[in-house]
């Protein structure tokens, strides 16, 4: 089933892919472009292909809120089309960024429980990860939550579902979408 055709997408759209380090929006983000036929765009790598070197020594370096201004740099830098933009957990404190985003097309969110979070991120903790001295992972994924639920144009409960059964459920629910409620 590839070539998908949504309903209120076009090819001049971008659908971007929000949520917590180790949600899986860069597995789930390349798998969805590539059932749509569409590009794949991760945004941490254009990150680390800028300054030539890992996210989280580009993060531990600039500190996190000299890092947020480096992502939303980026993103706004973004000129794309057609394509899954699979973005940086962190994404969701700038609001210029998620504005930008919500222009280019919907915006999903994957939902995943703190616990798979954590063990995720404990799995390869040089994943790259914007936090300020002395937070905790918990204390991001609290914060972040409701950003999340805020910028998203839907949201996906992606605990526990394969790949395939994750794509099939963001072109479900962007396929119930009507054309005029996308951001």
């Amino acid at each position: 089933m590839s070539g998908v055709t949504i309903p209120g997408l076009n090819g001049n759209m971008c659908i971007s892919i929000i949520g917590m380090a180790g949600a899986g929006k860069s597995t789930i983000g390349r798998a969805l472009a590539e059932r749509l036929e569409w590009a794949h765009v991760d945004t941490d790598f254009l990150i680390e292909s800028a300054y030539g070197a890992r996210l989280q020594a580009i993060s531990d370096a600039l500190g996190k809120e000299a890092f947020l201004d480096v992502e939303a740099q980026v993103i706004g830098s973004v000129r794309i089309q057609r394509a899954v933009l699979s973005t940086g957990g962190s994404v969701v404190y700038r609001p210029e960024s998620m504005q930008y985003l919500a222009s280019l097309g919907p915006v999903v969110h994957l939902d995943v429980p703190l616990e798979i979070i954590l063990e995720r991120i404990a799995r390869k903790p040089d994943r790259g990860l914007a936090i300020a001295p002395g937070q905790t992972v918990e204390d991001l994924f609290h914060e972040r939550e409701v950003l999340y639920r805020e910028w998203a144009t839907c949201t996906i409960a992606a605990a526990g579902m394969s790949v395939a059964r994750c794509v099939d459920g963001i072109l479900e629910q962007l396929a119930g979408l009507v054309p005029s409620s996308v951001k």
